[in-house]
């Protein structure tokens, strides 16, 4: 079998592939427009329904039911069908939206972002479920690369796109774009997507564990606005619910992870551990980053914002440019150099806010987005492809859960760390500097472990992953 893979772009926007790559790219988009919808919208909508104190529950909320969502994804796969199931989940999203569109109320607000977290973090686990079915292995890599470019975009569209629709007509109205997008969406799946269910072993309602693990995240993510012996309780608590919740799930009948994850000497034990240690080092820097260029050095949001955004353009662009390696070989190498330019990154940021320096700061932020980048495709590859065809849909599902507990972990310690380190009452420049520091030491130190199980990750490939169960040999 030979080392290299081949596959081109064209192929995936050419006739056979587009309407399939247009599905998993909008259900994408979705969840990624949505995580950053809160950000430029919600401060509108809480000035008009008074609820300025539970502002933060509106991201908090969607994050925790989208990892819930997605936990649950392969089981309402196995009750419906591929096909069946994306128009549902879309449909619970739909409800989600109205609901938080036309509210009267925060509570309300609140209640849609759950239903909408729910609906979109089940849609996406089911999008990359589909990538093995829909696409050879040949062009999954270029998929992936879709899918950061995805991201990228929505890190910097999204609060752009969501802004202008609250300032030119509501706050309402970025909540209810998304109704013709999520019709849109479910009718190119019935014309694509074929109605086939889970090959895993059926397993009942998972729902102890699915509150294990929600409820954790949710203590977790808590922690971000409690003192710091509170949140250091949250954190230890919330972190020994998820941890049962995953202990039951490998010791039941039927799982909903895949055999193996975050537990094992397989790939698929570093794999994921990987996959959740990278978001957690990235998101505890991206949550503050713009606001302390406002604080420090009184930028405005536009250019504060720009500098978010070489972090995600970086991203975009070097996960594009990677998937063209053909090498098996060469992707090893790039999965471990990820979190090892994402440590780079994170201390670079220090330095240039310590030294008062934009342009080391706006390099920092491209190492970070090269990092995320060069890595995060090739290690999703690299755990669908070291799957069972039975195990697969558990895994591919199991990826964008794993991200999105990443990304609520990371935000909550941050605010840990920060407000431990006396961030949320320093009142000088000198203050807050030095408040961050353990912030970004902490964010560096996660990257480095990250590099570790990125390194185990490797060791486990074997030299050629094509297996017999793949879309291009079956």
């Amino acid at each position: 079998m030979s080392d290299r893979v081949e596959g081109r772009w064209a192929e995936i926007f050419g006739p056979s592939y587009l309407r399939a790559t247009a599905i998993i790219c909008l259900g994408v988009a979705l969840l990624a427009f949505n995580s950053f919808l809160s950000t430029t919208t919600l401060p509108t909508a809480v000035r008009e329904l008074d609820g300025v104190e539970v502002i933060a529950w509106a991201t908090t909320l969607f994050l925790v039911f989208a990892i819930v969502g997605g936990a649950g994804a392969v089981l309402v796969k196995q009750q419906l069908g591929a096909r069946w199931a994306l128009i549902a989940t879309a449909g619970v999203f739909i409800i989600g939206t109205l609901i938080a569109g036309f509210a009267n109320s925060m509570t309300q607000v609140l209640i849609g972002r759950a239903i909408q977290g729910l609906g979109e973090g089940a849609v996406a686990a089911l999008c990359f479920a589909l990538i093995p079915e829909l696409f050879p292995n040949r062009l999954v890599p270029k998929v992936f690369g879709t899918h950061a470019m995805i991201w990228a975009i929505a890190g910097f569209g999204g609060p752009a796109g969501a802004g202008a629709l609250t300032e030119f007509i509501s706050w309402r109205a970025a909540f209810l774009v998304n109704v013709p997008l999520a019709l849109i969406f479910c009718v190119m799946v019935l014309a694509v997507v074929p109605n086939t269910r889970s090959s895993a072993e059926k397993m009942a309602f998972p729902g102890i564990r699915l509150f294990g693990i929600g409820v954790g995240v949710l203590l977790i993510a808590l922690a971000a606005v409690m003192p710091w012996l509170e949140a250091a309780g949250l954190v230890a608590l919330g972190t020994l619910l998820v941890t049962a919740a995953i202990w039951l799930d490998r010791r039941h009948p039927t799982p909903m992870t895949p055999k193996g994850a975050f537990w094992s000497n397989t790939t698929l034990g570093p794999g994921f551990w990987t996959i959740l240690l990278l978001p957690i080092a990235g998101t505890m820097s991206a949550v503050y980053v713009v606001m302390l260029l406002q604080q420090l050095w009184d930028f405005g949001p536009t250019l504060a914002g720009a500098f978010a955004a070489f972090m995600s353009m970086a991203w975009s662009a070097s996960s594009i440019a990677v998937a063209n390696i053909k090498k098996r070989s060469t992707r090893k190498i790039f999965i471990c150099i990820g979190p090892l330019l994402v440590a780079i990154g994170l201390i670079t940021v220090l330095i240039g806010l310590q030294l008062t320096s934009p342009p080391i700061v706006a390099i920092a932020q491209i190492f970070i987005g090269l990092g995320f980048g060069t890595s995060t495709g090739y290690t999703m590859i690299s755990l669908i492809e070291s799957s069972s065809a039975a195990e697969r849909d558990k895994t591919s599902t199991l990826i964008p859960t794993t991200q999105s507990a990443g990304n609520a972990i990371g935000a909550a310690l941050g605010g840990v760390v920060a407000n431990m380190a006396g961030y949320a009452v320093a009142t000088s420049n000198e203050g807050v500097l030095s408040s961050i520091v353990p912030l970004y030491i902490a964010a560096t130190g996660i990257a480095l472990i990250c590099g570790a199980t990125a390194l185990a990750l490797v060791r486990r490939i074997p030299s050629y992953t094509e297996t017999a169960n793949s879309p291009e040999t079956a």
